[in-house]
This record gives C-alpha cells, sequence and structure tokens, in this order.
C-alpha cells in the first residue's frame, strides 16, 4: 500500500540508523528520510542548488556540492547544521567523492566562471579539486579540457574515477589516489553520465557501468583493460515519455543513474525516457525486469507527464531502493525481491540526486 508522508521538523538523528539524503536540486535544502518509518527527519537548509553529498567513513559529516555558491558545504549529520563552506576553484561542482580513509574529497568541477562577470563558461573545460578533510582547504586542482561530472572513489580506495560529460573529449579518466595523479582515461562518442562500479571480493573494480548522452541503455567498460567490451539497449518500450519546462532539456537525456545492489547480484538503472528503472543480472546482464516509477499527473501535462527518475540508491541490506523522481518532487521506494513500488515520499524541488548515510 502505498502511503502519502508529512515532513517532520528537524530533529537530532538516533544511533544505528540507516538515512537516505535527498538532494533538492531547485531549492536550497537537504531532506533527510528515515528508512524504517520511510519519513523525514531532518531538512537541512541554506544550501543553494544542492548537487550531490558524500559521507565521511564515521558518518558524522555530511560534504554537500552547492552548485550556486561554488563551495563544499561540510554539514554536521546529527545536528544537520553547516560546520564549514569550503571555496572551490571554478564554477557549479558536481559530485563529490570521499576516500576511503575520509583524508580527502574529490570534486568535480564542470564549468569555469568568467572571473569578471561570474557568468558560467559551459563547454570550456572544469576541474577536479582535492579538498584536504583535517584543514577542510582545497590542496590540489586538475584542469580538464572537458566537463567533469561525477566524482567515484573505487571500493578498495585505490582509484577515483571521473566520468567527463561533454566538451572536446568526453570520457572517463582514472586518479590514483596515493600518488594523486592521472592513471588512465577512455574516450567515448557520447558524454559520460552516472557510473556503476562492479567490484571483485576485495574491492578492486572489475567493470564499469556507463551511461551515455542521448543512448538508452549503458556502456560496459573493463577496467583492467580499460576497454570497452560492451553497450548494451534497453527494450524500446515502455517510451513516449516527455519532461515538461523546466527539465525539458533532459529529454536528451534518456537515462540517469545506476546502482549496483549490495550483493552485487543485480544492477539497476534510471531511464527517465521509459519512466522506470530497469534490473540486470549480475554477472550475466540479463535482464530481470522493470518497474515503472510515478509520472506527473493532471490534464495540463498530458503531453509532458514525464516524472524522471534521476537518480537511486540502495538501503544497506539491499531490501529497498530509492529513486528520486525530480519532475514530481517525490522519492518513491522500491521493494528489490519483489520489484514493487512500496511507498511515495514528498519532498523539496527538484530531487536530482539521492544517496545512502549509515549510521554507526
Amino acid at each position: 500500500m502505498l502511503s502519502c508522508l508529512w515532513i517532520l521538523p528537524a530533529t537530532a538523528l538516533a544511533a544505528d540508523t540507516t538515512r537516505i539524503y535527498v538532494l533538492n536540486n531547485g531549492g536550497s535544502t537537504v531532506d533527510v528520510i528515515d528508512t524504517v518509518t520511510n519519513k523525514i527527519v531532518q531538512t537541512i537548509d541554506g544550501i543553494p542548488v544542492p548537487h550531490d553529498v558524500a559521507f565521511s567513513p564515521d558518518g558524522g559529516r555530511a560534504y554537500i556540492t552547492s552548485e550556486s555558491e561554488d563551495a563544499v558545504y561540510v554539514v554536521d549529520t546529527k545536528t544537520g547544521k553547516t560546520i564549514e563552506k569550503v571555496a572551490l576553484s571554478s564554477g557549479r561542482p558536481n559530485r563529490p567523492s570521499v576516500t576511503k580513509d575520509g583524508k580527502r574529497i574529490f570534486v568535480c568541477i564542470s564549468a569555469p566562471r568568467d572571473k569578471n562577470s561570474g557568468r558560467v563558461l559551459w563547454g570550456q573545460g572544469g576541474e577536479v579539486d582535492i579538498v584536504d578533510t583535517t584543514t577542510l582547504k582545497r590542496v590540489k586542482t586538475f584542469p580538464f579540457e572537458s566537463v567533469p561530472h561525477d566524482c567515484y572513489t573505487t571500493a578498495d580506495g585505490k582509484y577515483v574515477i571521473v566520468g567527463i560529460n561533454g566538451g572536446k573529449s568526453p570520457g572517463i579518466t582514472v586518479i590514483d589516489v596515493q600518488s594523486e595523479q592521472l592513471a588512465w582515461e577512455i574516450h567515448f562518442d557520447k558524454n559520460v553520465l552516472p557510473i556503476a562500479i562492479e567490484a571483485g571480493p576485495d574491492g578492486s573494480a572489475r567493470r564499469l557501468f556507463v551511461q551515455l548522452g542521448g543512448f538508452r541503455g549503458f556502456a560496459v567498460v573493463d577496467f583492467a583493460t580499460h576497454k570497452e567490451v560492451a553497450r548494451i539497449s534497453f527494450p524500446d518500450k515502455p517510451s513516449g515519455v516527455i519532461l515538461a519546462e523546466p527539465l525539458a532539456r533532459r529529454n536528451e537525456i534518456p537515462t540517469h543513474g545506476s546502482q549496483i545492489a549490495p550483493d552485487g547480484r543485480t544492477l539497476w538503472l534510471a531511464c527517465s525516457a521509459a519512466n522506470g528503472v530497469f534490473i540486470y543480472s549480475l554477472p550475466e546482464l540479463t535482464m530481470l525486469g522493470f518497474v515503472p516509477t510515478p509520472r506527473r499527473e493532471g490534464a495540463q501535462y498530458r503531453n509532458a507527464d514525464g516524472g524522471n527518475p534521476t537518480w537511486l540508491t540502495f538501503t544497506p541490506d539491499g531490501k529497498t531502493v530509492y529513486v528520486a523522481n525530480a519532475a514530481i518532487n517525490m522519492v518513491t521506494a522500491i521493494d528489490a525481491k519483489t520489484m514493487r513500488e512500496v511507498a511515495r515520499i514528498s519532498v523539496g524541488t527538484q530531487p536530482d540526486h539521492i544517496e545512502t548515510l549509515v549510521l554507526p
């Protein structure tokens, strides 16, 4: 049964809990959902255009990027209060990633700003900043001719993977964490969107599942050989989903958001062009199912009713998948075993990214 859930006042977080952080990119809030009750138990305010979040290993800090402030907000996860605002080298920070030891934050920055006007210079390069978590100062910057979008740390902690979304050479760049040097790269014919990393028993990366701009499906990259080994298309149906303004530009982005289940046996991928989530088996990559997500309701939207599922995340036990639906200001919860929607949670404006925090 679906339930209508109300936003509750911010409260201190209890121990031994799992929280879902919802980045409301169309506003200045981050909603925090309790996975037991599926209710919002904390709302973090005052972070303009929040893009994504990474957490310290002990769960005490959330590092939240602000696209309009060109900064990382360091937030105490218990109180929801900002500890520090870390200025970055340039404009529009996107997905951050914390190293396994918690000492560094890698932040993808998608565009520089004009020093005089402050205007974002789209398609004119970007950076990856490294922030020291002890001093909360930027300590290094990697310049890119193209557009870094999302940063990911491999499970073994050895590499940070950078997805390049646009510019002269879309693709993937891999950074060695210990040396803080570029390790290798691979180029694609399309812009790189979210990446899911398949890990071996020791945490080493085996394969990358890469969503691509304008492609209804995903590419498969062998991490050891640095080569694309397959490109898998989703079924043509369901189709015909259209997004209304202000998200209409995303009609050219059919897929966005991917996650591997905690047991490593399934790959889940959000598809706005199908208005739902596709599920594939691992390691075989056989399609197992499709879960539709809510559409935008109302007669005025009959020609543009896409709900825009755009990001997803699992609970640590793998039982529940949470999906951010950006066009309808809603998070939906899916039972991973039955592949059925079990809850709907109203959140802030345009929830683009969504991440899981496990508190000890």
